[in-house]
């Protein structure tokens, strides 16, 4: 495990930090309440409403991420003109993130989950999948050039945002970029500096071919010509694919609510690696931010005093055991 020291000195280093997150801005909206009887008109649960939530979701989760760790994080996405727009607007300033939102035609992408005694019973997504084009498009491109970052995050949920054009725009900047990718998507993700797909996504990245994590991660970093590799593997943890193939296990004490742990993944490994940290470093840390925010309820993300508390129990447990 890294020391608690050293990463003391790398959180340091995170507030000098400013790095960009590009792709599909999500509103993520919870309808909680209590259910105590069927509907006399069809065979469904009546959900008696409490309380409503909004989370940032999507691109917006992994600039939060950023941001609570202390980076200066910039968002550049699409919204609509709507309700769910303005919202996402005032959680992003609310987080400390810098947005520069393109508002167009489609609404903006949200999904609200219903949810009973923490137990979600059904997800309503509002979206539009088209590509992003035109004027929309142009603003885009316009705002990844102005911008002046030691790195760039690509977050891919495949609804429109992330197209060739847009990952050309990318890579002219000529800095760091990881991909958190969407299999639909895979041909514009060459040459990427990192990328972080989960365990099914590389065995469908890698389709018709079968084998081994190792084998899979081996073959789609040639393929891509990616200079680096880490497949998140849920509670076996995650695997770094750099000069060497390396295992790190899960650092989950408790496992709530996986959603937004990828957001988390990215956003860490990308922060911490431009921070100075090595790609061991960088992996351990990103596997116990992410076992944090698994043990919340919804889209999390980690503040500095949290990330060090974590590591304490854990130094503390190790000197447990020897």
């Amino acid at each position: 495990m890294v020391d608690v020291e050293r990463v003391k000195y790398l959180l340091e280093k995170l507030k000098d930090l400013k790095i960009l997150v590009v792709g599909d801005v999500i509103l993520d909206s919870y309808l909680i309440g209590k259910v105590e009887r069927i509907s006399p008109e069809a065979p469904v649960p009546i959900l008696e409403v409490e309380g409503e939530e909004f989370r940032l979701g999507g691109a917006g989760n992994v600039a939060k991420n950023l941001s609570s760790l202390g980076v200066k994080a910039f968002l550049c996405g699409v919204v609509g003109r709507d309700e769910a727009g303005s919202i996402l607007k005032g959680l992003l300033a609310d987080n400390g993130v810098e947005a520069f939102l393109v508002e167009d035609e489609r609404p903006t992408t949200k999904k609200t989950r219903v949810v009973s005694l923490n137990q979600q019973l059904l997800r309503i997504d509002w979206e539009s999948r088209e590509r992003v084009k035109g004027e929309s498009l142009n603003k885009l491109k316009e705002i990844i050039r102005d911008l002046e970052v030691e790195g760039i995050i690509v977050s891919d949920y495949a609804k429109g945002v992330i197209t060739e054009e847009i990952i050309q725009e990318v890579k002219k900047k000529g800095v760091f970029w990881a991909i958190d990718p969407r299999p639909v998507n895979k041909a514009l993700y060459e040459g990427a500096s990192l990328m972080t797909p989960n365990e099914k996504e590389l065995r469908e990245l890698t389709k018709p071919f079968e084998g081994s994590i190792e084998a899979l991660g081996k073959r789609l970093k040639e393929e891509l010509n990616l200079e680096t590799l880490v497949v998140t593997r849920g509670p076996k943890g995650m695997t770094l694919f750099g000069e060497e193939i390396k295992h790190f296990p899960a650092r989950a004490r408790k496992v709530y609510d996986v959603t937004g742990a990828g957001d988390t993944v990215i956003a860490t490994l990308t922060a911490f690696k431009l921070a100075g940290a090595s790609w061991e470093e960088a992996c351990e840390l990103a596997n116990v931010c992410a076992g944090i925010v698994v043990g919340e309820f919804g889209t999390a993300s980690v503040k500095p005093q949290q990330l060090l508390e974590e590591l304490k129990l854990y130094q503390e447990q190790g000197a447990h055991t020897d």
